[in-house]
């Protein structure tokens, strides 16, 4: 029994002792390896973290890439389109207006009033309206049946001889542009002229020679590649870049002749809607920009050629791919060294722009000679708050200022960083934007009216919407910036008097 006992107190110091030693060992091992579990821990934090910045890293980037790109498609389609615009203005408007303001003037209408001009007074006018304004002019006397023209040409109006006459004048439109004079080709505007009984006088016209218009697009052709076609409803193209398209005795080109326009789908053909559809013309892709030139009942169609823009773009693209490559490559540095020193927390540095008070006129007269030196053209926003010395007077001038400054913040955070932003006035801001055309100007300052409509309340006692007006104009060239402002000002003024919360351009003449 004794013997017994013996052999069962040695079995229990036994186990004891055994498992005395497990946990001396476990303590051990914890003592040992709980620091490697928790540093473990940090670098499983530290790598998720990591991971999870260079995924909205290279999210970001992509995107950035894709905006570059489709902004400089954008920039390449402004470039292109702005001077179409400039030589419409200039070579098909300009004579309009002209044509128009002195149709109503007070001297013609009294010269064709008569039962018979004055064919001495009649010519004296039409050379010193042709040597003013370097175009041909003529006058169509409905009372005598005979048209003046300013180089001393009179011709008889015989229905059936003329046809032009009477049919633009049992035409309802006041304005009608065709091509006629076939021995020289001519393209005129044709405006009819009333007295003050509303009774019909004839027309007065002003004409251009079309050897003009091929001079004129032969050189934006060689500036800016593209090509012009001025079709009417009917498809006749009336005016072109390419001499072989444009009229010759009395036969014009019709839109169906040519192989391009041909191989397209038929209901396209039908609706002739281009804009933006890419052709092939002589083993070249062009894409049509297409403008409607509603004060003739035109189109306008602008073929542009991709080489040069595919050339910008893909510059454009180049840049952003090896700027993603090397964020991406600078963020696996980051993660090599990220796991050579894993203990170390993540610390990021946030740094607060500081907020400066906006330059005066005398600083934004600097600004903008540096800029018009520097980019060559520059759109000019005048920004004036609605209403604003009624909310001085309403809720007083601490409520005036914090609007004030309410908008000032919001302009300063929706500009570029090349854009200037000044101060004009007590409650007028003026905006400088480089490089950005009076069209593109003109969408943005809508964008920005748009948005502080929306703009949430400095004060809710404050019962009077927020909104702004804007005058947009433009320069290309170095004007001094009073000629620009001036322009902006009256465009400016034009939006008050339409009802404020509105968006006026005007440009210089």
């Amino acid at each position: 029994m004794s013997g017994f006992c013996l052999i069962t107190g040695m079995a229990s110091r036994t186990y004891v002792t055994q498992v005395y030693s497990f946990f001396v060992f476990f303590g051990l091992f914890a003592r040992e390896w709980l620091p490697a579990v928790k540093a473990f821990r940090t670098l499983h934090r530290s790598i998720l973290l990591l991971f999870l910045v260079v995924t909205v890293a290279i999210v970001t980037l992509v995107h950035f890439s894709i905006t570059s790109i489709v902004a400089e498609q954008s920039r390449a389609q402004q470039q292109s389109m702005s001077p179409a615009f400039a030589l419409i203005t200039e070579e098909l408007l300009k004579p309009l207006h002209t044509a128009q303001a002195l149709g109503q003037s007070r001297e013609l209408v009294a010269l064709m009033d008569r039962p018979t001009l004055d064919r001495e007074e009649a010519f004296n006018m039409l050379e010193r309206l042709e040597q003013e304004f370097d175009l041909t002019f003529f006058v169509a006397s409905e009372n005598e049946r005979i048209q003046y023209m300013s180089d001393g040409q009179i011709v008889d109006l015989v229905e059936g001889e003329v046809n032009w006459y009477f049919k633009y004048k049992a035409m309802p439109q006041s304005a009608v542009a065709d091509i006629g004079k076939w021995e020289d080709a001519h393209f005129y505007i044709d405006i009819k002229v009333f007295n003050e009984d509303n009774e019909f006088l004839g027309f007065f016209g002003v004409g251009k020679s079309l050897t003009s218009f091929l001079q004129i697009f032969s050189s934006y052709k060689q500036q800016y590649g593209y090509d012009f076609l001025f079709v009417d409803d009917k498809g006749d193209i009336m005016l072109s870049s390419d001499p072989r398209l444009m009229a010759r005795y009395s036969r014009f080109t019709n839109m169906s002749e040519l192989s391009w326009f041909s191989s397209l789908p038929e209901e396209v053909q039908n609706s002739q809607a281009l804009n933006n559809r890419l052709i092939t013309i002589d083993e070249s892709e062009y894409l049509i920009a297409e403008v409607d030139l509603n004060q003739f009942g035109w189109t306008v169609f602008l073929l542009s050629p991709l080489d040069k823009r595919q050339t910008a773009i893909s510059q454009g693209f180049i840049v952003s791919v090896i700027t993603l490559l090397v964020v991406i490559f600078a963020l696996f540095l980051m993660v090599y060294h990220l796991l050579y020193y894993f203990r170390k927390d993540l610390h990021k540095d946030v740094v607060l722009p500081s907020r400066t008070r906006l330059p005066d006129r005398t600083q934004v007269q600097d600004d903008y000679r540096k800029l018009i030196r520097a980019y060559h053209s520059v759109s000019i926003i005048l920004v004036d708050i609605d209403h604003f010395s009624v909310i001085n007077d309403t809720y007083g001038r601490n409520i005036g200022d914090q609007v004030y400054h309410h908008v000032m913040t919001f302009l300063q955070d929706s500009l570029r960083s090349k854009d200037v932003i000044g101060r004009w006035s007590s409650e007028e801001f003026i905006l400088l934007l480089p490089e950005t055309g009076p069209h593109e100007a003109y969408e943005i300052a809508e964008s920005l009216r748009a948005d502080i409509s929306q703009l949430r309340p400095v004060e809710r006692s404050l019962q009077i919407k927020l909104t702004a007006s804007f005058g947009v104009s433009y320069t290309a060239i170095e004007r001094t910036m009073s000629e620009v402002t001036d322009c902006a000002e009256d465009a400016l003024y034009q939006a008050r008097r339409d009802g404020c919360n509105q968006v006026s351009m005007q440009l210089i003449s």
